[in-house]
């Protein structure tokens, strides 16, 4: 029986290494001046505002949407409710342009994390800079564990080389230029993953008998283009309630106090241009659109061409494995070589920001003081790039992890990148909006709404549930009964809430002492 990875052919191989290679020669390229912090993180503030939308963009789409999306809409009872969440990612955008961007830009800071300390205490640097740091590793940690998953599929690698040809780029764009590389290459990715998933449509169309009067009739009668879910049931995820009133506050953490994000908007030149920035990268949901219309034509397309033994069996392990697979054995030798370029680019420019916010954010807790990194750039310069490879190795090694664990228990990736970042979104939203109030509680207090946020958390996720089970040899099914039957997506504003209540709730306290 002929395996996917046969199709996989030379040529395919030189065009993937070829693009990478040629990337690595443009980010060096455009590296510009690398003496101080500043250039190395934030490019020197110097950047023109398209450029960084087109970061944050190229940020935000990772492989996850590039595969997961279309994975999902290809699932039994897939279709198009996802795009639903758009509405609050745009809500968000417009509020962290018109609000968030004026407060960060008041003095020369690096971070939300550096106004958050600024405003409640150098206590509270630590606090979030923990939080984001367990974040990132978790959320992103997920992200490369997609990538390597594609070319794990594609070719004969095992996992563990997968992960190192994904980390082995990230750090090397990274190190060639810090942000100003990173943002650049983003740039490019942006191009290749949005040329890619075009081109991977037009395809499918052209390989669906009677082509688009076809492809929209059979997805239409199997409901893949439905939009609307009106439930108002807790535990549905994609639905218009968790769309306008949940995900604006996932989406104020993740543009607004996710350094991932929020570092792209310091490196523009002024906050007018940062506010068109991000504001502007709303258009990224125009991505999402045509991801979810792959998906459902590669449920036409299958529905015609009935997937070989080889296919179906890997489409059985996870419908995740789709569109690579499509990719892989249906489109011509050198252009799969191609797209699959475009889902690396899509996962490198994630990987690479993470690399950057997590190295800049661990050294700021060793110098508290921007003052002070300047002075002593050339040291701090060197530390920031020792500290690239660090993380870099750590990410590969809880993406190793994470495959274990799938292994264990199979877990939806998308669910599981989100709900990752449920543990800290909120909490960390919570303690920005009461920087914002002008609230100051005492450290004691956050550090209390952080663990109940968490605690929370844990009950809800069902990831906790299902691992138990599998590592106790029990029904999944009789386990996750106990859960209470609330979707992940609704964790980000009660868990906000309860963290500024905890900090609200204390400086009443503190008042009440002072009387």
């Amino acid at each position: 029986m002929e395996t996917v990875d046969a199709h996989f052919t030379g040529l395919d191989w030189s065009v993937l290494i070829g693009y990478l290679l040629l990337t690595t020669w443009i980010g060096h390229a455009l590296r510009g001046r690398q003496a101080t912090m500043k250039d190395f993180f934030l490019a020197g503030r110097s950047l023109p505002w398209p450029v960084v939308c087109a970061s944050i963009i190229a940020t935000e789409i990772s492989a996850l949407t590039f595969i997961g999306v279309p994975g999902m809409v290809f699932a039994a009872g897939g279709d198009f409710t996802y795009l639903q969440w758009a509405l609050g990612s745009i809500i968000a955008r417009c509020i962290v342009g018109v609000y968030f961007v004026k407060v960060f830009y008041e003095r020369e800071i690096f971070s939300p994390y550096d106004y958050m300390a600024h405003k409640l205490g150098p206590g509270v640097k630590f606090l979030t800079t923990a939080m984001f740091t367990v974040g990132s590793l978790l959320g992103q940690s997920v992200r490369v564990l997609v990538t390597a998953l594609i070319l794990k599929t594609v070719t004969p690698l095992d996992m563990l080389p997968c992960i190192a040809i994904i980390i082995a780029f990230a750090i090397a764009w990274t190190l060639i230029g810090g942000m100003t590389t990173v943002i650049w290459t983003d740039a490019i990715q942006f191009c290749l993953f949005v040329f890619s998933g075009f081109l991977a449509f037009g395809l499918l169309l052209y390989h669906i008998d009677g082509s688009w009067a076809v492809y929209v009739e059979t997805a239409s009668a199997a409901g893949k283009f439905t939009l609307l879910n009106l439930s108002t049931d807790p535990d549905v995820q994609f639905t218009l309630w968790v769309a306008l009133i949940a995900m604006p506050f996932q989406n104020l953490a993740a543009f607004g106090t996710d350094q991932l994000n929020a570092q792209r908007m310091f490196c523009c030149r002024s906050a007018s241009d940062a506010r068109k920035a991000i504001i502007v990268s709303s258009v990224s949901q125009v991505i999402t659109v045509l991801m979810l219309m792959v998906g459902a034509a590669l449920w036409v397309y299958y529905r015609q061409h009935p997937p070989t033994a080889a296919e179906a069996a890997l489409f059985a392990e996870t419908t995740d494995n789709v569109f690579p697979v499509w990719i892989t054995t249906v489109i011509p030798p050198g252009l799969t070589g191609l797209v699959l370029a475009g889902a690396f680019a899509a996962a490198i420019s994630s990987l690479d920001s993470a690399l950057t916010a997590l190295s800049q954010t661990s050294l700021a807790l060793l110098r508290p003081s921007t003052q002070d990194a300047q002075e002593d750039h050339p040291r701090m310069v060197l530390l920031s790039r020792i500290a690239v490879v660090i993380w870099a190795v750590v990410l590969g090694a809880f993406a190793l992890g994470l495959f274990v664990i799938k292994q264990i228990a199979d877990l939806d990736l998308i669910s599981l990148a989100f709900g990752m970042v449920a543990y800290t979104y909120g909490p960390m939203l919570g303690i920005f909006l009461l920087a914002l109030a002008g609230l100051r509680p005492h450290i004691a207090m956050l550090w209390t709404g952080l663990l109940l946020s968490i605690a929370l958390t844990l009950w809800v996720r069902p990831d906790a549930y299902v691992l138990t089970a599998q590592l106790l040899d029990m029904d999944p099914i009789s386990v996750l009964a106990h859960r209470p039957k609330i979707t992940f997506a609704w964790l980000y504003p009660i868990t906000c809430l309860i963290t500024f209540g905890a900090g609200w709730l204390g400086t009443k306290v503190q008042t009440a002492k002072k009387l």
